[in-house]
């Protein structure tokens, strides 16, 4: 293994387990030559779809569980009881330091409250959220919170900002990454009164560029870096995001097979227009990270395929590199 990013992923979450997460995880190692891959869960139904493959045999092994976490389960009930899921023994490899970072499709309760109550959070750090990578016409800017934390703090969106710009900065490259807090207007006493008390914060904190307000349709234009929000905001720009784009796709295909000269048109832009629309898809980016934890949980879509399972593993492994976790720690000690 060497130096490699150790990466755990849960073999058994999500919809689609296990074929996409061991698809995508065979497809992370074949591409990166500095990860190494665990993958957890049942290791009779691992190694039937590992089989299907060819890959580097030394890049990849099993952790077996014997347990599954479902969706409709209490989150801290099934965390506490069943001990030998899958989640759970990908999470005890972050705390007890035998992975560098956890990826899970699972459910998103359990993954949330396992990755508190296993790996725990960074001393300091009052609420851990969750930061999705989204498309935007100028790349990708991270949103945070997207469903961690439904009820936050001013303190907490401060904290949400300065991880933020920590990640955008040393992972996504971006440099003196702008923050803009979700708002109704851009003007500074519009808000309600969470906004109202985190802009003052926000606007004070020297460690990031706070630009002020953004309205949700400026977002998806690229006008901020890091979108700091409370989950229950987030959640929403994130699911309308998704659900737009995919109506969208919907429209345009439809208009393009309407008549025979439309389909001869779309199969003379076929393949720019696949780039483009591939720039604008969530699965590129990979999973959520968890910001502010000792190690890195990341959380993927419940339906995620192999190319959102890959790329979070290759998100992992730029996070592990840059170490993340050290510097949201040191930037904690600036205060």
């Amino acid at each position: 293994m060497g130096n490699a990013v150790r990466v755990a992923i849960d073999a058994m979450g999500g919809d689609n387990a296990p074929f996409e997460p061991v698809k995508g995880t065979v497809e992370a190692v074949n591409e990166c030559s500095e990860v190494h891959c665990i993958l957890v869960g049942d290791t009779a139904s691992i190694e039937a779809e590992l089989a299907k493959y060819t890959y580097d045999k030394n890049a990849i092994e099993i952790k077996p569980a014997s347990e599954n976490i479902s969706c409709d389960e209490p989150p801290v009930m099934a965390i506490r009881r069943k001990k030998d899921s899958s989640i759970v023994v990908g999470l005890n490899l972050i705390k007890n330091g035998e992975a560098d970072s956890f990826i899970s499709a699972g459910s998103t309760g359990a993954v949330l409250v396992g990755a508190q109550l296993v790996a725990g959070r960074i001393k300091g750090i009052e609420r851990t959220p969750l930061a999705p990578l989204i498309p935007t016409l100028k790349g990708c800017a991270l949103l945070v919170d997207c469903g961690a934390n439904v009820d936050s703090r001013a303190s907490h969106l401060l904290q949400y900002a300065r991880m933020g710009s920590i990640y955008m900065e040393n992972v996504v490259g971006i440099k003196n990454p702008r923050v803009a807090i979700v708002n109704i207007g851009t003007e500074e006493e519009k808000g309600n009164a969470l906004v109202k008390e985190a802009y003052p914060l926000l606007n004070a904190c020297s460690s990031i560029n706070f630009t002020g307000s953004i309205e949700s349709r400026q977002i998806p234009y690229g006008d901020a870096d890091v979108i700091v929000c409370d989950a229950f905001v987030g959640n929403v720009i994130l699911k309308m995001y998704e659900g737009v784009a995919g109506a969208l796709l919907q429209k345009i295909k439809g208009a393009m097979t309407s008549t025979p000269i439309s389909t001869l048109g779309a199969a003379m832009v076929k393949k720019p227009l696949k780039k483009t629309l591939k720039g604008f898809s969530m699965e590129e980016y990979g999973g959520a990270p968890m910001l502010g934890l000792n190690g890195l949980v990341m959380k993927t879509h419940g339906n995620s395929k192999s190319v959102e399972i890959k790329n979070s593993i290759l998100q992992s492994v730029k996070f592990v590199n840059a170490d993340i976790t050290g510097k949201i720690r040191m930037n904690l000690l600036e205060e």
